[in-house]
């Protein structure tokens, strides 16, 4: 589920309010823009928050319910920043990037884990694509990111966190028609079969297609899906197979349980999930305890709690 605090913000302000423009005012955005968001996150959730009239919203049962959700995430998320310093090197403040297919599996348990810790760090997250996060951590508007390793980047330092494995998504009659034992599913097996991918610029889609042995021009390929909620939506419909990361199944599961999930026969494909930072910025020991937080986080969220077969 692709939430932002953005949004969630911009609902509270609605619910406060009970106004579009006086909302989007309080939030000095446009209205249209406030809107915008607000529907996205009705989308996301697959459900109505607000009844619209023309000089009032009245918030719907389900709109209740997610504010209550969205007032603690939102506390939790001003407790974090208000959390103090890391000792030193950072002079109080971390900026911390991660790509949109580990951000909302990952991010919600870090902070979590964070605040539990009383780090004394005030942490401001920014999502994006890899190519994306490169580009600010070395302008230095990042101090460190989490995404797929290796990075390749010259500069940069990169240390591992944990294996994300890759499990098989896909409608019960998808995955039977495969006619693979569990024991022997390769990914090459796909071969013949309609795979649904993220859009280009997500390195998901590039390990996806590695491991699969395929082409960008391969005609059993749909590349349009702009998030991991998305496509579990468009396999639970029958559109076809994709390949799930281990990190993502339990949320994705929850929210399409139209699908099945398979593991592929040892040794399983799968993609490393790493801490990245400059290699010239100052450590002061802030990297390591960071990273082995983000170690401990993951690998706890990899534990079996997704149906697999």
């Amino acid at each position: 589920m692709n939430l932002t605090i953005k949004q969630l913000s911009y609902f509270k302000a609605l619910a406060t309010h009970r106004n579009f423009g006086r909302a989007a005012a309080a939030c000095f955005v446009s209205q249209p823009a406030m809107s915008v968001q607000i529907r996205e996150l009705e989308r996301t959730l697959n459900g109505r928050l607000v009844e619209r009239h023309a000089r009032d919203i009245v918030l719907t049962p389900f709109g209740r319910q997610t504010l209550d959700y969205a007032n603690r995430i939102l506390a939790d998320v001003a407790d974090l920043e208000r959390a103090a310093r890391w000792r030193s090197g950072l002079a109080g403040k971390l900026a911390l990037g991660m790509i949109p297919t580990i951000a909302p599996y990952l991010l919600p348990s870090a902070l979590a884990a964070l605040r539990a810790r009383d780090i004394s760090l005030d942490v401001q997250v920014m999502e994006g694509k890899t190519d994306r996060l490169i580009g600010l951590l070395e302008a230095g508007n990042l101090d460190a990111a989490v995404m797929a390793l290796p990075s390749g980047v010259e500069g940069l330092t990169d240390v591992p966190l944990f294996e994300d494995r890759f499990l098989l998504a896909g409608t019960p009659a998808r995955v039977d028609a495969l006619e693979a034992a569990v024991e022997s599913l390769q990914p090459t097996a796909l071969e013949n079969h309609q795979l649904m991918l993220l859009e280009d610029g997500h390195c998901l889609t590039d390990q996806a297609l590695d491991v699969c042995g395929r082409g960008r021009g391969h005609s059993q390929i749909n590349m349009g899906a702009s998030s991991l909620s998305t496509l579990s939506r468009l396999v639970e419909a029958g559109f076809g197979l994709t390949l799930m990361p281990e990190l993502a199944a339990q949320v994705e599961q929850a929210a399409t349980p139209g699908i099945t999930l398979r593991r592929f026969a040892e040794p399983q494909p799968s993609r490393q999930i790493g801490l990245v930072r400059r290699a010239g910025s100052d450590d002061d020991g802030w990297f390591a305890e960071l990273a082995t937080l983000l170690t401990e986080v993951g690998q706890g969220l990899l534990q079996p709690k997704a149906s697999v077969i």
